[in-house]
């Protein structure tokens, strides 16, 4: 069975870096943010581009959003950016031929665009894997962030 491509959009290799949009916001921050920089920086490719976009998109849509880096072990020194509001809406990945964006409870969000393309098989968690030239839809996946924060809510997730 084939997994559906994401709803995307081709980008031009001058989309948002992670020095750009979207690490200009937190720039001058300190401690969680700052991890989530210092990984970003750390890949510099067009992982990196795509993971900041995504980030500046979950800044959009939810402004009181926490972001952290977590599970940080000695294969992956810089952890995993992580997304919290009212519990964990989102991971960002960076895999060598995809970024995955989980949501930690993406089962129980609608999704009538069509953003999610992967782990659609589990019973909790949804994925979104973007591949190098592939921009989410931004008006579908604010909305997608929004419902998992609502989510979030619903459940009294920690």
């Amino acid at each position: 069975m084939t997994k559906p491509k994401a709803k995307v959009q081709n980008k031009t290799k001058t989309g948002v870096g992670a020095g750009s949009e979207a690490g200009a916001a937190s720039k001058k921050a300190t401690g969680p943010s700052a991890r989530v920089d210092e990984k970003l920086q750390s890949l510099g490719d067009w992982r990196a581009h795509t993971l900041a976009e995504v980030r500046r998109l979950i800044h959009e849509a939810v402004p009181d959003i926490e972001e952290d880096c977590k599970w940080v072990k000695p294969t992956n020194p810089l952890g995993v950016p992580t997304w919290s509001c009212g519990g964990i809406v989102c991971t960002g990945e960076a895999y060598k031929q995809a970024v995955k964006l989980t949501f930690a409870r993406g089962a129980a969000l609608e999704d009538p665009s069509g953003l999610f393309n992967a782990s659609l098989e589990g019973g909790t968690r949804r994925a979104i894997d973007l591949r190098e030239g592939e921009r989410l839809e931004a008006a579908a996946f604010k909305r997608l962030v929004q419902a998992a924060v609502a989510e979030n809510r619903r459940k009294g997730a920690k």
